[in-house]
């Protein structure tokens, strides 16, 4: 692998996310240009969005930070979603635009068809349609620590997330431009994984979020593990069972299921009467 290859390392946790910094310093020990450009504010769940909190004559805004531990890496605090910045990087915004987008390491899973709404994949994808590659990171810290406690009393394994994605770099540097991965890995030291295992995603993520109340001003949403077990040999199922997993993904993208000239005719055929 050529150490000028370019890294932009985003997230949507934010800037100050552990995660980020674990997996911007495994980057750069393996050898490539390093860049961090974060959300300045928590972006989880924003999908692709390109949305930003502009400023005076529509300007995103960006702040200069210095991350621990990594004084010659130079990291950006950016008034918008993950999604938004790996778009902006692809033009030049942080330097010369970035070879590979990763993302991470997020604060929880990403599996099944759920990471749609993910932002931590969403700029991975958003890499993917500017003809870069992208590598989405995640930990499966598990629901409790998600999203209920305050101060973990056992700090999550970022290093095992980055040190993994690390070494998945020089494959991934060799891909077409497009090529984007969504890997996820359980919350263990390394030698405690089941192994790396590639799947398809499973039909849904491994949490679901269901309405609690409704009123004629609010609503309340709940976040809760889902009841259905995700299909044998998936993405979600495979991480369940201590093993890292990896899946090839892409963007949105045309589908000939349902076929389609039937209506055209139909309709073409309605017109012109």
């Amino acid at each position: 692998m050529s150490p000028a290859k370019r890294a932009l390392v985003t997230n949507d946790d934010g800037i100050d996310a552990p995660g980020l910094r674990a997996l911007a310093a495994a980057v750069r020990e393996a050898g490539l240009d390093v860049v961090v450009a974060a959300p300045a504010v928590q972006s989880s769940g924003s999908s692709a969005s390109i949305i930003a909190g502009l400023e005076e004559r529509d300007r995103i805004a960006l702040e200069r930070r210095m991350l621990d531990g990594l004084d010659d890496v130079p990291a950006y605090a950016v008034g918008g979603a993950p999604g938004l910045i790996a778009l902006i990087a692809s033009y030049g915004a942080f330097g010369d635009p970035p070879d590979v987008v990763l993302s991470g390491v997020n604060h929880g899973a990403n599996v099944g068809r759920a990471i749609l709404h993910s932002g931590t994949v969403g700029a991975a994808l958003t890499a993917g349609i500017n003809n870069r590659r992208g590598l989405a990171v995640s930990l499966d810290v598990g629901l409790e620590v998600e999203f209920h406690l305050e101060a973990p009393t056992v700090e999550p394994r970022w290093a095992t997330a980055a040190q993994l994605a690390s070494r998945m770099l020089p494959y991934l540097v060799e891909q077409r431009p497009g090529t984007v991965l969504n890997l996820n890995v359980p919350d263990r030291e390394p030698d405690q994984l089941a192994g790396l295992r590639d799947a398809p995603l499973a039909e849904f993520g491994i949490v679901q979020t269901t309405m609690s109340e409704h009123a004629d001003d609010f609503i309340r949403l709940t976040v809760a593990d889902a009841t259905e077990e995700p299909g044998p040999g998936t993405d979600a199922a495979l991480l369940a069972e201590g093993y890292a997993v990896v899946t090839a993904v892409r963007s949105v993208c045309e589908t000939n299921d349902p076929p389609l000239g039937e209506l055209v005719d139909a309709v073409r055929a309605e017109a012109l009467r």
